[in-house]
């Protein structure tokens, strides 16, 4: 289990400093965005390549934060109803989604994609708008971004069943949003007493 949980964290060591800096990735596409706005209201023109740019960014921010987002325990969750359960019930609903939804998914998705890529690359795809970019770059970062969340699933999954037998402590206690929104009043609150006090 000692080398399964170095995998695991060598992968979310990787996924974070990723996630992380394609976060960039949105202000750039900003600029992008403003720069095109600007040029098309101020000289009355435009490229179809500025604004595929822009997606081209907010597709990879996305893409590649999806592995980050899931390490950080932050995907999507009925938490009415997961919260109910005492946290040992939510770890094997954690680890049940992640082998029979998650793994299953990404892999499907990384055989057809491998395919999908190599047929846009070697056909020299490009985009059928006017002085588009080439396709196959988008395309490939669908590939790269599954490939980084079937490698975070993995990770999941071992600190999952090391969790559960007791090997390492939860990185992620579950904390319901009444939980969440208690401690951040009393945050609130005692940083607002510290305020007065200084006064």
């Amino acid at each position: 289990m000692g080398g399964l949980l170095s995998l695991a964290r060598f992968i979310d060591r990787m996924n974070e400093i990723i996630g992380r800096g394609v976060s960039w990735l949105i202000l750039i596409a900003i600029f992008i965005s403003a720069g095109n706005a600007t040029v098309r209201k101020v000289l009355n023109t435009s490229s179809n390549a500025w604004l595929e740019l822009q997606w081209y960014l907010f597709g990879a921010a996305f893409l590649f934060a999806a592995a980050y987002t899931l390490k950080q325990n932050e995907h999507i969750r009925i938490d009415i109803v997961y919260g109910l359960f005492s946290r040992r019930v939510q770890h094997w609903i954690d680890l049940f989604g992640h082998v029979v939804f998650l793994m299953p998914f990404v892999l499907l998705m990384l055989f057809y994609l491998g395919p999908y890529v190599e047929r846009s690359w070697m056909m020299g795809e490009v985009s059928t708008n006017s002085g588009g970019l080439i396709i196959w770059p988008a395309k490939a970062l669908l590939l790269v971004g599954f490939f980084l969340l079937a490698l975070q699933g993995v990770s999941e999954i071992v600190k999952k069943i090391a969790v559960m037998r007791g090997i390492i402590p939860d990185p992620t206690p579950f904390v319901s949003a009444h939980e969440a929104a208690e401690r951040e009043g009393e945050l609130l609150a005692g940083e607002v007493h510290g305020s007065e006090v200084k006064k």
